[in-house]
């Protein structure tokens, strides 16, 4: 088993946070965030100190219409320099582009004639051969390259064993604990954490972690992996993200002792934006349909259709699902 890393009051300067607020929350709102959200929140995470900002995916405009969603579904070239220009800044820009969701080789243009700076390839474990396509045609392009393995809850241990046997294999620099569902308990981010940096580290790759908030445990969860090894730390503002949310990003600024972090630019645009954002009618974070997803470990889609319709008979969900397993 891996050590404990650290401790409350020091800093590792391994750790580097992503702010994911576009990408998942754009889940919430069909990626439609003003120009001005993006921007400012470009500036805050610049301020702050956040090493990553993810802008959204690079999905296929074959398998999506673009009249559906807001740009940042597609991140054109184009659109993301509209908002950072050449990116004079020691910020990180990524995307993440879904295996079987994008057209790669035709959407994602080589690294010098790109703002991005990272690609995220987000995949299930039986998906892993597109998802090594992908990191190495990525990597070839020069990027930097993340695997985001998905529903790591709801995966057996022999193909997520199988799974890190490949990407340890592979091009990637970034592994990610998924945990999609916001089903997992401390104890299981432990052990997962420890599987995961093992193999990883005898291959010369980080691990990354990405949780949801569907038992109040996102931000628990992600100190847990952290202090045991992981070290690319996903969290989004106010933890805008799909159903329950993510880790927050401004709790996490307050956690780490880097001194290079500030959180005090990130409470400024949490108070100007995020009330806005819900009172658009965006609506994320935790609730009992999501608890119960969670806790059953259930993808989230019943409890979205359940909050949507304004339903309140928590009971009747439960035994649904509950049926839904037997």
């Amino acid at each position: 088993m891996t050590k404990q890393r650290g401790d409350l009051i020091s800093y590792r300067p391994d750790i580097k946070l992503l702010d994911a607020t576009i990408r998942d929350g754009g889940l919430v709102n069909d990626f439609n965030f003003s120009d001005e959200f993006v921007r400012a929140l470009y500036q805050t995470n610049i301020k702050a100190g956040i090493e990553y900002m993810e802008f959204g995916y690079k999905a296929s405009k074959e398998l999506f219409k673009r009249e559906d969603f807001g740009k940042w579904k597609f991140c054109d070239e184009e659109d993301i320099r509209a908002i950072v220009g050449e990116n004079d800044s020691r910020l990180k820009i990524s995307v993440m582009a879904d295996v079987g969701r994008c057209d790669f080789r035709k959407d994602i243009i080589p690294k010098s004639e790109s703002v991005i700076d990272t690609i995220r390839i987000a995949t299930y474990t039986h998906q892993m051969p597109g998802a090594l396509e992908m990191i190495e045609y990525c990597h070839d392009l020069g990027y930097e390259t993340t695997v985001n393995i998905m529903a790591i809850s709801a995966s057996r241990e022999d193909d997520i064993e199988k799974a890190l046997e490949l990407v340890c294999s592979s091009s990637v620099d970034v592994i990610y604990i998924v945990d999609s569902y916001g089903s997992l308990y401390p104890e299981q981010l432990r052990k997962l954490t420890d599987q995961y940096c093992t193999a990883a580290e005898a291959a010369g790759k980080k691990v990354g972690v990405h949780m949801h908030n569907n038992q109040q445990l996102a931000f628990g969860n992600t100190i847990e992996a952290i202090a045991h090894g992981a070290s690319y730390v996903d969290a989004t503002m106010s933890g805008m993200g799909r159903g329950a949310g993510n880790c927050f990003m401004e709790q996490m600024l307050s956690f780490l002792k880097n001194p290079n972090y500030s959180i005090m630019p990130a409470l400024k645009f949490v108070e100007k934006y995020i009330p806005e954002e819900r009172a658009k009618g965006s609506v994320w974070g935790y609730d009992v349909p999501y608890m119960l997803t969670g806790a059953l470990n259930r993808h989230p889609r019943a409890a979205i259709s359940f909050i949507k319709e304004n339903k309140t008979d928590y009971c009747g969900l439960y035994q649904d699902m509950l049926y839904e397993i037997s």
